[in-house]
C-alpha cells in the first residue's frame, strides 16, 4: 500500500531552520566561547569570576569538552567549548565541526558565538548537522520543547541551511524502515523534492520496465509484491552543463536466492543509501540554483525471495546491450545501476556521479567512515579527496584497474556480475559499472556505507548520506567559477 509522504517527511522533532535564531543578536543571547589549547586570548571576554569557575572545572580547552558558566540568577551565563589544538575535527576537517556536540548537549535557549573563528561556516554547519534527531517512531514526551538555537545571520545562511537540509533529508530516508520506505515511497520522496524545486519527474514501473528496455531493474525487483521502478528527475536549463546523479535505490536486500544470513539483513533498510545521497546532493544543487542541467536517476527495487526471483546462473539482457550472467543474486545493486547508467550515458553528460552502498569489500578495505571513490578523471581524482577531507566528508580514491576486468568474464554471456574470488570486490564492482558508461566525459562512483555506527559530533547513530557534502563542494567550485 502506498503511504502519503506528508507523514514521512517531518521525521525529526524540528527542522533545520528551527535550530537557528535568524537575525541580529539580542542581549538575552547566551554567549558561546570557543577555546583552543594554543590560544588563551580566545576567552578574553570572560571576567575574573567566570575564569575562576573555569579553573575550578579544570578546563584546559581540550577538544569536545564544554563548561556551562552560571550567571547571578543561577541560569546559564555563558558556554565555553574546547576545540583542542585546532588541527583536525571529526572525522577530518576543521575542529569547529565539533560544534555539533553542543547542539546535542545544550538545553533550550538562544546561543551566539562570542569568539572569532577561522571557519565560521564549519561551526554553523556542524551545529546544524549535530542537532539532527530521528523521532518518527518515538512518543514525543516533550512535544513543545524547542531545541537549542544558535544565532545566525550573514550572506552564507542559505547555503549552510540548504546543505544541512539535504543531509537531514537523506538521513530521514535511510533511517525509515523498509516497511515505510519501499520503491513507491522512494518515488514519493523524489516527487516531493521535485515539487519543492520546480523539477520534472517521470517513472517507469513494474512490467513497463520490460516494455521500455530496463530488464535488469525488472529482474531484481520482480519477486517482490512492491513493483520495481526507474525514477527520473530533471531540472535546470537544457543548454547548461549536464550533471547526472545515479543512486542505488534497493529498499531492502534479502540477498535474493543467495540469501543473506539474519545478521546481514539487520541494516538492509540502508541499501537505498545511494539514492538518499543522490537526492541530498540534488536538493543542494537546486536550492542554490547552480548553473547546470541536473538529472537524477534512481533505479529502485526490493530484492526479495520468491518463486519469480532471478536465479544464480541466469543470463539476463541489459539496456546497454551486454548480456549478464548472474554469479550471485546478492550482487543486485550493480544490476539495477547498470540499466540506469546506460540511460544516463546515452545523452553524453559532462559528469555522471554514482552513489551506492555497493560492496562489503569497500568496508573491509576502508571501514565505515571512509567511502571508496573511483573515477576515470585524473583532475577530479586530484581535487576531490583533499577538498572532501578539508570539510569533514572524506573519500578515498581506489583504482579502476583494467587488469581486473578479466575477472568479470563469463563463458556463457558478455559479462558476469561477480568475480568468484573474495579479492578486489569493490574494484571489480566499479569496473562492472564502468562497462555501461562510455560517452560521459567524466565518471565517478562512490561505494559508501551510508550509516554512522555510533554517535559522533556531526550526528547520531544512523543513516548518513556520505560523500554528499564532498560532491556539492566540488560542484560549487566548477559551476560557480
Amino acid at each position: 500500500m502506498k503511504r502519503a509522504m506528508g507523514a514521512m517527511v517531518q521525521t525529526t522533532a524540528w527542522s533545520v531552520r528551527d535550530v537557528f535564531e535568524m537575525g541580529a543578536g539580542e542581549p538575552s543571547d547566551i554567549p558561546v566561547y570557543l577555546s583552543r589549547s594554543s590560544d588563551p586570548d580566545a576567552l578574553a571576554g570572560l571576567d575574573a569570576r567566570q575564569r575562576a569557575w573555569l579553573g575550578a572545572q579544570k578546563f584546559s580547552g581540550a577538544a569536545k569538552r564544554h563548561v556551562l558558566i552560571p550567571n547571578a540568577d543561577g541560569g546559564i551565563g555563558a558556554v565555553v567549548f574546547g576545540l583542542g589544538d585546532g588541527q583536525q575535527g571529526e572525522p577530518s576537517g576543521p575542529s569547529e565541526l565539533a560544534m555539533g556536540l553542543l547542539a546535542q548537549a545544550l538545553p533550550s535557549g538562544v546561543y551566539a558565538l562570542a569568539t572569532e573563528t577561522s571557519d565560521r561556516e564549519a561551526a554553523l554547519l556542524g551545529w546544524a548537522l549535530g542537532a539532527y534527531a530521528f523521532k518518527r517512531y518515538r512518543a514525543q514526551k516533550n512535544g513543545n520543547a524547542k531545541p537549542a538555537r544558535l544565532r545566525f545571520d550573514g550572506a552564507d545562511a542559505e547555503r549552510i541551511i540548504s546543505t544541512a537540509e539535504g543531509i537531514w533529508f537523506g538521513r530521514d530516508l535511510i533511517n525509515t524502515p523498509a516497511s515505510d520506505m519501499g520503491p513507491a515511497e522512494i518515488e514519493d520522496a523524489v516527487r516531493e523534492l521535485a515539487e519543492r524545486h520546480g523539477a520534472r519527474v517521470t517513472s517507469v514501473v513494474g512490467d513497463a520496465l520490460l516494455e521500455q528496455n530496463y530488464p535488469l531493474i525488472h529482474a531484481v525487483g520482480r519477486a517482490s509484491p512492491r513493483p520495481p521502478r526507474l525514477i527520473d528527475l530533471t531540472w535546470g536549463s537544457k543548454d547548461a552543463r549536464k550533471i547526472t546523479l545515479v543512486g542505488k535505490g534497493i529498499s531492502f536486500d534479502t540477498g535474493g536466492l543467495d540469501v543473506k544470513p539474519a545478521s546481514g539483513m539487520l541494516l538492509m533498510k540502508k541499501d537505498m543509501g545511494g539514492a538518499a545521497t543522490a537526492l541530498a546532493v540534488a536538493h543542494m544543487i537546486m536550492s542554490e540554483k547552480l548553473d547546470c542541467r541536473l538529472r537524477v536517476l534512481i533505479p529502485s527495487a526490493e530484492n526479495s525471495i520468491g518463486g519469480d526471483a532471478f536465479r544464480p546462473g541466469d543470463v539476463l539482457a541489459s539496456r546497454g546491450g551486454l548480456s549478464v550472467e548472474i554469479g550471485n543474486t546478492d550482487a543486485e545493486g550493480r544490476l539495477v545501476l547498470a540499466d540506469a547508467l546506460a540511460l544516463a550515458d546515452s545523452e553524453e553528460p559532462e559528469s555522471i556521479f554514482v552513489f551506492a552502498t555497493l560492496t562489503g569489500a569497500a568496508r573491509s578495505a576502508l571501514g565505515p567512515d571512509l567511502p571508496a571513490f573511483f573515477t576515470d578523471d585524473e583532475g577530479l581524482a586530484a581535487e576531490l579527496p583533499p577538498l572532501a577531507a578539508a570539510i569533514g566528508d572524506p573519500v578515498w580514491r581506489m583504482p579502476l584497474w583494467d587488469g581486473y576486468n578479466r575477472h568479470l568474464d563469463s563463458s556463457v554471456a558478455d559479462i558476469n556480475n561477480v568475480w568468484e574470488s573474495p579479492f578486489a570486490g569493490a574494484i571489480t564492482a566499479a569496473l562492472f559499472l564502468k562497462r555501461f558508461v562510455s560517452k560521459a566525459r567524466r565518471f565517478a562512483h562512490f561505494d559508501l556505507y551510508g550509516w554512522r555506527p555510533a554517535p559522533r559530533p556531526l550526528g547520531p547513530k544512523g543513516g548518513e548520506p556520505q560523500s554528499a557534502r564532498a560532491v556539492i563542494a566540488q560542484l560549487r567550485r566548477e559551476l560557480q567559477a
